[in-house]
């Protein structure tokens, strides 16, 4: 299986652009995106940032500057990014990628609609949360 969704398309190429602090993925079906990391890192699947269930996502804010350190292959069907900020548990699949990529434009309007009802600065640098039940960075 190459990705979560039979007959979806597959990566081709993973570029990871460190001084434009992007990732670019090349799919089968032609297409190209350049994701930014910021972008990855605010909308990580992982339980820190998604929870465990509707309504529990954390909204994350300080992440322009996140770098890419590392990019581990998870099986054939995604990749495992570690963060500069020690985020590591979010698992992209290759649909996930090709969502990220091709949703950009609604994303980032959705995130800074968060930010606004929020009244959070997307510069401004993460807060704690006490009481986590989750282990996850």
């Amino acid at each position: 299986m190459a990705g979560l969704k039979t007959g979806a398309p597959t990566p081709q190429a993973l570029t990871v652009h460190g001084q434009s602090r992007v990732l670019e993925v090349s799919f089968s079906d032609g297409a190209n995106f350049r994701i930014p990391f910021e972008l990855m890192r605010v909308y990580s699947p992982s339980a820190e940032v998604q929870g465990h269930g509707p309504g529990q996502e954390t909204l994350q804010t300080g992440k322009r500057d996140v770098e890419l350190e590392a990019l581990e292959p998870v099986g054939n069907y995604a990749v495992q990014p570690r963060f500069s900020d020690g985020h590591d548990t979010g698992i992209f699949s290759w649909d996930y990628l090709y969502f990220l990529g091709s949703q950009q434009e609604r994303l980032w309007q959705d995130y800074a609609d968060r930010l606004k009802l929020a009244h959070a600065d997307r510069d401004a640098p993460m807060v704690a949360k006490s009481g986590n039940a989750c282990s996850s960075h």
